[in-house]
C-alpha cells in the first residue's frame, strides 16, 4: 500500500465556515473523511496535517521524505504564493508533490495568480472544490 501525505496550511481549518460561496459549506473533518474513503478504494493510505504556521507545514513536508511518504497532496493556502521556504522544502524532498486549491486561484485576485510552488510540483489543481484533492490522489496514483 502506498502512503500519501494531505497537507492543509492557513485557514484551510475554516473550511466550512469561512467563505462558503467559495470554500463550500463542509468541514475539513468532513473532507478528510471522504478524501480518506477514496485513497483506500486507490490503494493509499492517507495521512492528514493542517497547519495556520509556516515552519509546521516545513516541517510536514520535510516527514514526507523522512517519514517514507510516495507522495504528498498540498494546499499551501496563502504560502502559495510566497512562500519560498516552503517551495524550498517540496524540492529537497524528490518526492512528487500535487498542488491543490478549492477555488480557482486564476479567476480570483491577481495576487493568487501566481503560485511559487508549482515549478517543484509535478501539477496543479484548481477550482473543483473538495474534488480537486480526489483529483490530485488520481494523478498519484498514475505516477506512482
Amino acid at each position: 500500500m502506498k502512503k500519501v501525505k494531505i497537507i492543509n496550511g492557513p485557514n484551510i481549518n475554516l473550511t466550512g465556515l469561512r467563505e462558503p460561496s467559495v470554500y463550500g459549506s463542509e468541514t475539513l473533518r468532513d473532507i478528510n473523511s471522504e478524501i480518506a474513503e477514496k485513497a483506500a478504494e486507490m490503494g493509499f493510505q492517507c495521512d492528514f496535517f493542517q497547519s495556520n504556521s509556516e515552519g509546521e507545514l516545513i516541517n510536514e513536508i520535510h516527514s514526507v521524505l523522512l517519514g517514507g511518504y510516495d507522495g504528498c497532496v498540498i494546499n499551501a493556502g496563502a504560502y502559495t504564493h510566497y512562500s519560498y521556504a516552503i517551495r524550498d522544502a517540496i524540492a529537497a524532498t524528490g518526492k512528487p508533490f500535487v498542488e491543490v486549491h478549492m477555488s480557482n486561484i486564476h479567476g480570483r485576485e491577481e495576487f493568487r495568480h501566481t503560485s511559487v510552488i508549482a515549478p517543484v510540483c509535478v501539477g496543479q489543481i484548481a477550482g473543483f472544490g473538495k474534488n480537486s484533492y480526489v483529483l490530485a490522489l488520481r494523478a498519484l496514483e498514475a505516477i506512482l
